[in-house]
């Protein structure tokens, strides 16, 4: 059922008043409360209307003071001034003052209305929309239901995180490529009191040098060749919310004394400006490099690292996470079949075993990777070992795992190859430096020994 929409109508004239009343409620979603004066109206007004119209002419008070005292109990309110004569400067001065919109009394007043509560019901509808969107963004980066974790590792990672929401200091990221960190970024964001404000991701690597200054800051019109219009820049943007600046270790020095700059002074200065604009950000940083080892070597300021150092969180590679690879994995099933709208399929256990045993250079985005080709290839209800297919990147077989013969390691060896290079026995040869009689005669004697 359509949610009602209440109208607040203050008219001194009665019959205008019932007139305007029959003409809104003709649709049946529209409540309408009818007012003869501003002070009923205002006592009124924690019965929260969807909209008032106000005669601009009441007997018994000033428009504009009822207009400033609604918007003083509640700015949303959109407030329509009626007058029976059109007044420009008068209409103007109502509309700085914050009414919505300034209708004079004639035979279109009533369609005008009808108009203005069909755009008004439009932004309510999007206003929910846009909440509900946020509330699935929330939902998705809710980190304690949507990041898989059970390892002792990620554990601690949650702790950490936990701490994060709960207060507004900053936050350095630091793990392998791959291993989550915008993840958990956007997992800190979405779980703190600044869920609401933006999220702003940059990746510091990605910029050419001579543009980050522009990038972070923004720029004033003809501050540079080509600044054909002022720019915003990426703090700007993240003013109320949370700002992610990844891979911070490839800033170069003179801008990471603007950065620090910033950090301190809660205020940035557009490239070609003179004027300081203040923000409200939390800076969360994330880096793949050993800060420590890039103060050494000069490459990265001192007084910057401790700035930005605030509550550090590792992140830990994939081959440290034990069964966390398999819940990945299936996760990633999951998300794999919805999004094609595909038949989940089951992981063989000889299939767990394989992914198990790989070192995963490419971290947690290398095994999505692995996953997502696995769906694709698989033509049963279950992936076979076969369809899990690695980059061949820094491999780890099975070698170790188990305690086996070496006989036993020959053939998974053997196996290993075949399957990477698509049973090519010659290359198979070449590349474990035997000749091809040799794994022939190996690959006839795994299949006796099966059989």
């Amino acid at each position: 059922m359509p949610e009602n929409f209440n109208v607040f109508i203050v008219e001194d004239d009665e019959w205008y008043l019932k007139m305007l009343t029959y003409h809104v409620e003709l649709n049946p979603e529209n409540i309408v409360n009818g007012f003869l004066s501003g002070k009923e109206v205002l006592n009124n007004l924690h019965k929260r209307p969807d909209l008032i119209t106000l005669d601009y002419s009441l007997g018994d008070s000033n428009a504009s003071e009822i207009l400033d005292k609604i918007k003083v109990f509640d700015d949303e309110i959109p407030v329509v001034i009626i007058s029976g004569q059109e007044n420009v400067s008068t209409a103007v001065e109502l509309l700085k003052n914050g009414a919505y919109d300034y209708i004079v009394k004639d035979e279109e007043t009533k369609d005008r209305i009808w108009n203005i509560i069909k755009h008004l019901k439009e932004n309510v509808g999007l206003k929910k929309e846009i909440k509900q969107l946020k509330k699935e963004v929330t939902l998705k980066y809710d980190f304690s239901k949507n990041m898989v974790g059970d390892s002792q590792p990620m554990q601690l990672v949650f702790n950490l995180m936990q701490r994060a929401v709960n207060t507004n200091i900053t936050v350095s990221i630091t793990g392998e490529t791959g291993t989550g960190k915008e993840m958990v970024a956007k997992g800190i964001h979405f779980g703190s009191k600044r869920m609401d404000g933006p999220f702003v991701a940059v990746n510091m690597a990605a910029i050419p040098t001579e543009l980050v200054e522009s990038e972070l800051f923004g720029h004033e019109k003809g501050a540079f060749t080509g600044a054909t219009a002022k720019r915003i820049g990426k703090f700007e943007e993240a003013d109320g919310g949370t700002i992610f600046l990844d891979e911070i270790g490839d800033l170069n020095l003179s801008l990471q004394s603007k950065l620090l700059r910033v950090l301190q002074e809660k205020e940035i200065t557009r490239v070609g400006g003179n004027n300081s604009h203040p923000i409200d950000v939390r800076i969360i940083v994330a880096t793949h490099k050993n800060l420590l080892e890039e103060m050494e070597y000069k490459t990265f300021r001192e007084d910057l690292y401790y700035r930005l150092l605030g509550l550090p969180i590792k992140l830990p590679p994939l081959r440290d996470r034990g069964n966390d690879i398999v819940k990945l994995a299936i996760m990633f099933i999951e998300v794999f079949s919805k999004e094609n709208e595909m038949e989940v399929l089951t992981l063989n256990p000889d299939a767990v075993k394989k992914i198990l045993a790989y070192n995963y250079p490419g971290n947690v985005r290398e095994l999505k990777a692995v996953m997502d080709l696995a769906m694709v290839m698989a033509d049963g209800t279950e992936i076979q070992p076969g369809e899990i297919i690695f980059s061949g990147r820094n491999p780890k077989t099975a070698l170790l795992i188990e305690e086996k013969s070496l006989r036993l390691y020959t053939y998974e060896i053997i196996r290993y190859y075949l399957e990477k290079y698509n049973q090519n026995i010659i290359r198979v040869a070449e590349v474990l430096d035997v000749g091809k009689s040799t794994i022939y005669r190996m690959i006839k004697e795994m299949e006796s020994n099966e059989n």
